[in-house]
């Protein structure tokens, strides 16, 4: 895992929708909405899931996707939190990560954007879009 690390216990993830689109070529700049939607279902099914991080396994008890622009008219799976950010995608994450972590939950923020990672306060770990990537298969 890239960036701060994360201690024991459950894990809230919060995925930054459009970096991680961003991080494969695969076409979703044509229709924004529905690469959102195809990730958001890729993505669900890691709720309650355990998965390896750095070797050791963690328990993933909620994950939070936030969506800006275009991709905020994707269609939002069972299972976990899809938050339409009202302008900039990094204020709302770094709010969701700082009330998870003020609520005494453990944070894991999914992205690759080092202003991003740079605003996030201690003790929230953060992870590049590969990680996510190549547990999902993507």
């Amino acid at each position: 895992m890239a960036g701060r690390e994360a201690s024991a216990g459950p894990l809230t993830l919060v995925v930054d929708v459009a970096n991680v689109m961003g991080s494969r070529p695969d076409g979703w700049w044509r229709d924004r909405a529905a690469a959102a939607t195809t990730l958001l279902q890729r993505i669900a099914p890691l709720a309650g899931r355990e998965v390896d991080l750095d070797g050791a396994p963690v328990a993933i008890a909620r994950v939070v996707a936030v969506v800006e622009g275009r991709a905020t008219d994707a269609a939002a799976p069972a299972g976990i939190e899809v938050l339409a950010a009202p302008a900039d995608g990094d204020a709302t994450i770094v709010e969701v990560a700082v009330a998870a972590s003020s609520a005494g939950e453990r944070v894991l923020v999914v992205t690759a954007d080092r202003g991003l990672r740079a605003r996030l306060p201690e003790p929230v770990a953060t992870t590049g879009p590969g990680w996510l990537n190549d547990l999902i298969g993507r």
